[in-house]
Parts: C-alpha cells; sequence; structure tokens
C-alpha cells in the first residue's frame, strides 16, 4: 500500500473495507443467541447479550428472562453498543476520509484514536459480562462463551489493530503522496 501509495485504486480502500467487516462482526455479536451455550448434553442453557435462556429437559421448552433487570446487564450492554456505535462511526467517517482526493492526514489520525476509544468501550462489556453472569445467574452443566461472545472479541482486536493502522498512517505521507525522491544504488564508475 506505501509503495503504490493510496490512489492505488485497489489498496485505497482496505482500511475501510477492514472498518465495515468489523461492522459486520459487531452486528452478529449484538444480534447473536450465543454467547454462552451448554457445551454438553443435555442442552439447557443459551444466552446472549440481551437475555438469558434455559430449559428443564431436553424436550422441554426454553424459558428466557431479560438480562437489562440486572445492572450489570444494561452496563455490559450499554458498554458494548456505545463501542459498537463509534466504529459505527469511525467506518462512516473513513469512507468519507478517503473518498476525497487530498487525504487529511489528520483526519485519519482522528479516526484511529476514536478506534481507541471503540475497543476501551467494547473490551468493558466485554469482560463485565462473563464475569458478572457467571457469578450471578445459576448455571448447570458445563458451559462454555461461544460463537458470538468470540465475535464481539474479534470485532474489539480488529478496532485496536485499525486505530494502530490508523494512526500510523500519517507518519508515511510523503511516500503515499509521492513526494520522496527515489533512491538509487547505482554508483557511475
Amino acid at each position: 500500500m506505501v509503495k503504490y501509495g493510496l490512489d492505488y485504486t485497489r489498496c485505497r480502500w482496505i482500511l475501510p473495507l477492514l472498518l465495515g467487516i468489523g461492522v459486520i462482526f459487531g452486528i452478529i455479536a449484538l444480534a447473536g443467541r450465543g454467547w454462552l451455550e451448554s457445551q454438553t448434553l443435555p442442552y439447557v442453557q443459551q444466552a446472549s447479550l440481551w437475555e438469558s435462556c434455559r430449559r428443564p429437559s431436553e424436550g422441554g421448552d426454553w424459558s428466557c428472562e431479560s438480562l437489562m433487570g440486572y445492572a450489570w446487564g444494561r452496563a455490559a450492554a450499554a458498554t458494548y453498543l456505545v463501542g459498537f456505535i463509534l466504529l459505527v462511526i469511525c467506518f462512516a467517517l473513513a469512507i468519507i476520509a478517503f473518498a476525497i482526493d487530498t487525504l487529511r492526514f489528520n483526519f485519519i489520525r482522528g479516526i484511529g484514536g476514536l478506534l481507541f476509544v471503540a475497543a476501551v468501550f467494547s473490551i468493558m462489556g466485554l469482560v463485565i459480562y462473563p464475569v458478572k453472569f457467571s457469578t450471578e445467574i445459576e448455571m448447570s452443566g458445563i458451559n462454555m462463551f461461544s460463537w458470538a461472545y468470540g465475535f464481539g472479541w474479534t470485532t474489539a482486536i480488529m478496532e485496536i489493530c485499525l486505530g494502530f493502522f490508523f494512526c500510523c498512517l500519517p507518519n508515511y505521507e510523503d511516500q503515499i503522496l509521492g513526494n520522496v525522491k527515489p533512491t538509487y544504488f547505482y554508483s557511475s564508475p
């Protein structure tokens, strides 16, 4: 990307594309019912960020209770949701930043800083949830934090990594814009 510059059409949209993938992963984490699941038979426990469901036996009906009745449930949902909203804002700002012909590198660095703030909020929600869930909700059998919870962590890790990319990109402003003279290692005899 640095070799060809950000005007190189295939490289220009890599960072906004990665942010878009992070937004999709965040949507999956928010909507997924697989934050916590029973690991072995009988499958009697299932939870999302919003509710916890259980059934008495393998053939019974699921009964669900909202986690929004707990203060920690509201805190986990709110902090993760704030992180997700900041990620969506960063995605929109990145599209705007890379769509204009003249890049504003300080603007790009600001997107990186906002991504770090989004990562802090996301990680807070991802830490509050398992700690308080396992201490305050009665669980039976062997349970595991499952695929939707993993998508939440993937989103948080992408926010951190992309924050570094967005913050470090302005350090290579001259190389990206093509303002650096090429160095040749040829000497005449």
